[in-house]
């Protein structure tokens, strides 16, 4: 078997197994879409009158283009935590994959200033650095797992970087991560639990759909060029939606 055509051992979802449709090339697609659509709300639609006129009500709440743009794009989030845990588990360098998370946030933050603030300087942090904080946890978590009270001080540790960082989803996020590895072998535990979690933000629930549509295959994205695209495409699409505002608005 090829290296791009491996499986990896899944544990029981709580949808049928006929439901097992998605492979990790399409959980990727996935989230690049709804995130490009949120994404696109966020720094185009909001500036467009038309967008945010409500389209339709139920009970007393209008959905306006704009809202359902950034209600889809909810579930981007929860996705690429799992697309996360999914890499740390099975990637032949944990170095390495720290190391692209960590370039990849650094890289994408003076267009994620941009985004928000217009300018250079935004008082919070792009969504690499929760992944990144993520990731650290499950390799503390890993490299502690006979010693609970080292798990215990790295996470809180983790914790109150989260915090005092103020990154994207913030350590609401870099709790759900911990949710997402903690319960890795439990899925429907985790759906739940983290479900729960989310309620703040509840159509970010629906990820777990698609999270438990998964098969275990890489999928057709196969080859350094197209794993790095998945992370310059952050960055990227930021700069050409921020170009877009400027010249449209």
């Amino acid at each position: 078997m090829s290296k791009d055509q491996i499986t990896v051992a899944l544990p029981p979802s709580f949808l049928p197994g006929k439901f097992q449709i998605l492979s990790g090339s399409a959980l990727k697609m996935i989230a690049v879409i709804t995130m490009l659509i949120d994404h696109s709300a966020c720094i185009l639609l909001s500036l467009y009158p038309p967008a945010l006129t409500p389209l339709f009500h139920i009970g007393q709440t209008g959905y306006s283009l704009y809202r359902i743009c950034r209600d889809i794009g909810r579930i981007a989030f929860p996705i690429y935590c799992f697309l996360l845990l999914e890499g740390f588990l099975h990637t032949r360098s944990r170095k390495k994959y720290g190391r692209n998370l960590l370039i990849f946030a650094l890289i994408s933050e003076l267009p994620w200033n941009y985004m928000f603030a217009d300018t250079w300087h935004y008082e919070k942090q792009n969504v690499f650095f929760t992944l990144f904080l993520g990731y650290l946890a499950f390799c503390a978590l890993e490299y502690f797992q006979d010693r609970r009270d080292m798990q215990l001080l790295s996470m809180l540790g983790l914790l109150a970087v989260s915090f005092f960082l103020k990154a994207d989803y913030g350590w609401k996020g870099y709790v759900f991560l911990l949710i997402m590895y903690l319960l890795r072998n439990e899925k429907a535990p985790q759906a739940i639990i983290g479900s729960c979690w989310l309620a703040y933000e509840w159509k970010a629930c629906f990820a777990f759909l698609p999270i438990n549509m998964y098969n275990g295959q890489r999928g057709f994205i196969r080859g350094k060029a197209a794993k790095y695209f998945f992370y310059v495409f952050y960055p990227l699409h930021i700069v050409i939606l921020v170009i877009l505002r400027r010249i449209l608005f």
